[in-house]
């Protein structure tokens, strides 16, 4: 039996590389196999904190944050539509067309951790699916209780959450314990609470991190 591997996910909702990551890292996770056994927490970060409640349009933000044409984002968009397609990820870019504070989206992702890793894991993969695949509102808080519900969790206790400030403080000090390591861009996938891979990497990069770290063999030449 291989030692557990701890996987620290650092990563946004609305960060399109994170669900390519992170489904990067699940077939990495399949691929090895055997008997490898890992522990997964997501954990919070924030691409936009300062972002106005109704969002803004992608097209706009990104224009201005990278001074980036529509040419250039339509081709970037390609690509990850590309990339996610690869993997089983729905971008729809049609849909995808605003960006959204996410803050509440990692306070029930806590709240879910809390309930079990599989719960979290859940709710994460739920509330990747609304944004990228069906372009929902994410900072709404109505639509994330009914999130919350779609992934098996208590929809009715996840809008009682959303309508306080549960949880905000451990959110607030996750997201500072990460900026004070020096986490600035996501995904961001910490192994073992010291080694870091950054970005969608395809699977390979993980499988060869997992293994390094299980201590298994490398696999065998096809």
């Amino acid at each position: 039996m291989s030692k557990p591997v701890k996987i620290d996910f650092v990563s946004d909702v609305a960060c399109p590389w994170c669900a390519i990551g992170l489904a990067a890292l699940e077939r990495a996770i399949a691929d090895v196999g055997g008997d490898l056994q890992v522990e997964l927490h997501f954990q919070p970060f924030e691409l936009n904190p300062d972002m106005v409640p109704q969002g803004e349009s992608i097209a706009d933000h990104l224009g201005t944050k990278y001074g980036l044409s529509a040419e250039q984002l339509a081709q970037n968009g390609e690509a990850l539509r590309q990339r996610g397609e690869a993997l089983g990820v729905r971008i729809d870019l049609q849909k995808r067309d605003r960006i959204y504070n996410t803050f509440d989206a990692h306070r029930l992702l806590h709240w879910a951790g809390e309930l079990g890793a599989d719960r979290q894991f859940a709710l994460k993969h739920a509330l990747l699916q609304a944004y990228h695949g069906e372009g929902r509102n994410v900072s709404d808080r109505d639509v994330l209780a009914a999130i919350a519900g779609e992934a098996g969790l208590d929809a009715d206790e996840a809008r009682r959450i959303l309508d306080t400030d549960a949880f905000v403080a451990q959110v607030r000090e996750r997201e500072h314990f990460y900026q004070q390591r020096g986490i600035r861009a996501v995904p961001s996938v910490i192994f073992d609470d010291r080694h870091l891979v950054q970005g969608g990497q395809p699977p390979e990069v993980f499988e060869r991190a997992l293994r390094q770290l299980a201590g298994l063999p490398a696999p065998a030449p096809e």
